[in-house]
């Protein structure tokens, strides 16, 4: 079978398309399983609609509905796509799953179920009608070449259908997330040349494909100059529906029943108490007790845990969607303003907030995850494996260290783990020779600690601003300064 060319309607996701063509294309006998997921509005509809297109294959969008409805809905699709009299009367879901396996007898066929979680819900016995279609060696599952993807954006029930004891466990071929588009990717998708210009609009929408088109209409800022009336007109309006998608993000997946102490929590991180007990402390809870709160939202995919590589068993929590942020931290608080269409007063006493609570922190992000995805393996000493944020006691001085960046490599077969670099990342402050002295003492600091290797750490200095002329100069002359400014961020190595 030749594999499907990727349509020119889908911006982005080369590698998530030649995975799913991979998948279906497969010409060995056998149906397979495949799980697409990640959150709403990414695009996964669209990709698996324009493969199922692609390769002649049938595509089923469930709704919410009941059993008997959804069985009803599904014959209907079937039996058009089979150009057959009327619909297919499907008794009950073993039927419906042969039917399906049914499909791919004379070929290799794409059969996509998106938003499977509600066909789940309303049938709690699916994933176990599934697994048994694809018992190995049952008839039905050998005789076909069926590609079954079951796509969702309930990502905590998507990311329990292939866990632990789960019913679909062991049967998968293919577990494909679907995450928002990078920040280089973003501003490609949004069309942004000016990098500054860039990071201020991801540091509110992030990456997410949706955004840039249904949810407010295609407007984008069409320049530095036009940044701020586009905050008000597009995001500050309650006539857009980015306005309320924040509230939505969380009242849509079925999982997250303690909506007030979900939002309780994503404004904690936000004010920046990113630690459990921070956290605790904000919203007047126990620390043990916000257990299954921070659970719950990493597994929705709206939290992530960052742990501190220079304090064993610390970490703090990360809000992954920009947006969220940017609703916690500016307009949560002003929100019967907003209501009242006084976006342009909001956001006019709103921009320090917004650049300490928002943009700086997304900076510091952004230059982490250039460091993982972006920069050459030379320009660091090696491979990155990882990078946080990490904070670093002195004993001999009693002081400690905030870094913005520690990036480690990969670990050896034996010895200390190499320290590639640390760093400090500056969004609205120009970085000097005092930053970097800082830099250099805890680089010292950590030579005389065991468990890592820092003799050829790095000095990274990120700045929106850039640097100072003598900080330049003396970068010029030493191997060991990195300078990181936007125009590298975007686009350089």
């Amino acid at each position: 079978m030749v594999l499907p060319g990727k349509p020119a309607e889908i911006f982005d996701r080369d590698a998530e398309w030649a995975e799913l063509a991979r998948f279906v294309g497969d010409e060995r006998p056998g149906a397979t399983l495949g799980v697409v997921s990640g959150r709403r509005r990414q695009g996964k509809t669209l990709l698996l609609y324009e493969l199922a297109r692609a390769t002649g294959g049938f595509y089923f969008g469930a709704t919410e509905a009941t059993e008997t409805d959804s069985l009803r809905r599904l014959g209907t699709a079937l039996g058009r796509h089979l150009e057959a009299p009327g619909p297919l009367n499907l008794a009950d879901w073993g039927e419906a799953v042969d039917a399906l396996l049914a499909l791919g007898r004379e070929r290799p066929t794409t059969v996509v179920l998106d938003e499977f979680p509600y066909l789940a819900r309303a049938s709690r016995d699916l994933p176990s009608i599934i697994q048994h279609a694809l018992t190995p060696g049952r008839p039905e599952r050998t005789a076909s070449r069926t590609r079954l993807l079951l796509c969702g954006s309930a990502l905590s029930f998507m990311g329990g259908l292939l866990a632990g004891s789960a019913p679909l466990r062991g049967r998968a071929g293919l577990e494909l997330p679907v995450a928002p588009l990078d920040f280089r990717a973003a501003a490609a998708f949004w069309g942004m040349t000016d990098p500054a210009l860039a990071v201020r609009v991801f540091a509110i929408v992030g990456g997410t494909p949706a955004y840039r088109r249904e949810y407010v209409q295609d407007d984008a800022p069409s320049g530095a100059e036009d940044f701020d009336d586009w905050v008000v007109r597009a995001v500050l309006n309650p006539a857009r529906p980015l306005f309320r998608e924040a509230r939505y993000l969380l009242a849509e997946d079925p999982d997250l029943r303690e909506t007030a102490l979900y939002h309780s929590v994503l404004a904690a991180v936000a004010e920046g108490n990113a630690t459990r007990g921070g956290i605790a402390g904000y919203i007047g809870r126990k620390a043990t007790d916000l257990s299954h709160a921070l659970t719950v939202l990493e597994d929705a995919g709206l939290l992530a845990r960052d742990p501190d590589p220079l304090r064993g068993g610390r970490s703090r929590y990360l809000i992954t969607e920009p947006l969220v942020t940017f609703y916690q931290a500016v307009m949560k608080p002003t929100w019967t303003a907003l209501e009242q269409r006084r976006g342009a007063d909001v956001w006019r006493r709103s921009q320090r907030r917004y650049a300490s609570a928002v943009l700086g922190p997304r900076f510091e992000d952004l230059v982490r995850q250039w460091v993982l995805r972006f920069a050459a393996p030379e320009t660091l000493g090696g491979p990155v494996a990882e990078a946080h944020a990490g904070t670093l006691t002195d004993p001999a001085s009693r002081t400690s260290h905030e870094l913005d960046l520690v990036a480690l490599g990969e670990p050896p077969a034996d010895g200390p783990r190499p320290l590639l670099a640390v760093g400090e990342a500056k969004w609205g402050r120009r970085l000097g020779v005092a930053d970097l002295d800082r830099l250099v003492q805890a680089r010292e600091v950590l030579r005389r600690r065991p468990g890592v290797d820092a003799e050829r750490t790095r000095l990274l200095l990120a700045s929106a601003e850039g640097g100072t002329d003598q900080l330049r100069d003396l970068a010029a002359d030493r191997d060991d300064v990195l300078l990181v400014d936007l125009p590298r961020l975007y686009t350089g190595e």
